[in-house]
């Protein structure tokens, strides 16, 4: 039978992951190079793109990655089993993203950078900061052009939402987390989570919807209608949406 079809088969198939990771966390626990080399290969990519869209910066993303594993590694007798496995790491993963983010205000920020700005814009393209699809392969050069332009808007933006908001729509819109791992990673209930996402989607709407008025015409946008309860910017038939 295909899938999982009744309650059996899905407690059954709850049942069958939950002692998978158990087993993988006993092997971590004993220091096991195959299950570390695993646990790389599963959460470093996710990490690191988590990271980078709360520090906002390729390299102290990835110099915080290396923390939060280090810490993942030097921890892993600590986890019980309370969350899961990605749960935990996540929960430490924006820890250490939100005090290097604090450090950098206090610090890096008065410093001048002398990389280019084209190459921080190109990375974060590269990173998928905001989940913005190209309408097809065989666009024009302008196409190009205004679809990074919005994605760029878009990002910087995202970046101009307050914390919890911002935090909880990075998890949900580009993490894709339920609401009940959020919730567990965030240590809130299911309620804040849905508040928090009502006001950061309705804070991210209102400051996209001037922009989108302003060059929608010549980029082919759509403005959000204020009368739904979804905020959207489209783009070359393709659109960008904050779901309530």
């Amino acid at each position: 039978m295909a899938g999982v079809t009744t309650l059996g088969d899905l407690a059954s198939a709850i049942g069958a992951r939950s002692q998978e990771e158990a087993a993988i966390v006993a092997e971590l626990k004993a220091g096991s190079e195959e299950a570390y080399a695993w646990l790389i290969g599963e959460f470093q990519q996710p990490v690191y793109g988590l990271v980078y869209r709360i520090v906002n910066d390729p390299a102290d993303a990835a110099d915080t990655t290396q923390d939060i594993f280090l810490k993942v590694f030097r921890g892993m007798n600590s986890f019980h089993g309370e969350s899961s496995l990605k749960t935990w790491i996540y929960r430490i993963a924006l820890h250490e993203a939100a005090n290097r983010r604090r450090w950098w205000f206090r610090h890096k920020a008065r410093e001048t950078s002398i990389e280019p700005a084209e190459s921080e814009a190109s990375t974060a393209g590269e990173n998928g900061a905001i989940q913005v699809a190209l309408t097809d392969h065989g666009e024009s050069p302008f196409e190009c052009v205004a679809h990074r332009e919005v994605q760029q808007r878009v990002e910087e933006e995202l970046r101009k939402i307050p914390e919890p908001y911002r935090t909880t729509l990075i998890l949900r819109d580009l993490e894709d987390m339920s609401y009940d791992e959020i919730a567990e990673v965030l240590e809130i209930s299911l309620g804040t989570v849905k508040s928090r996402l009502t006001r950061g989607r309705e804070a991210l709407r209102q400051r996209l919807t001037p922009y989108v008025r302003e060059v929608g015409n010549e980029l082919g946008l759509t403005a959000p209608d204020n009368s739904v309860s979804r905020s959207q910017v489209a783009g070359g038939g393709r659109r960008v949406e904050v779901m309530p």
